[in-house]
């Protein structure tokens, strides 16, 4: 338990989770979103701190994160996908979108 790979969410209706550590590629972490969890296994390594999939995330579909939405997936997105820049467009920091 103490090895035990561990990953937030902070609102019901995100679809990431944020890493509290290392990952390597078929790793299972743990998820907590307030008195619930589960367990996803990852489909590629991710660093501390980044964000991977709870769920299948379409092409085009809103990235939500503390509640907000943060982009949209530029390519389909697999459940346990590291989520950054390769298959999101962020919405934050543009001056060019609402």
């Amino acid at each position: 338990m103490a090895n035990m790979k561990k990953a937030i969410v902070i609102h019901p209706k995100d679809n990431v989770a944020s890493l509290l550590s290392d990952v390597k590629r078929n790793d299972i972490v743990h998820v907590s979103l307030g008195e619930e969890s589960f367990e996803i296994k990852v489909r590629e390594p991710v660093h501390f701190g980044h964000k991977f999939s709870l769920r299948e995330i379409p092409k085009g579909e809103h990235v939500i994160k503390y509640g907000e939405v943060i982009g949209f997936a530029t390519k389909d997105i697999e459940k346990g996908c590291h989520v950054h820049v390769q298959n999101v467009e962020s919405y934050r920091g543009r001056g060019d979108r609402a």
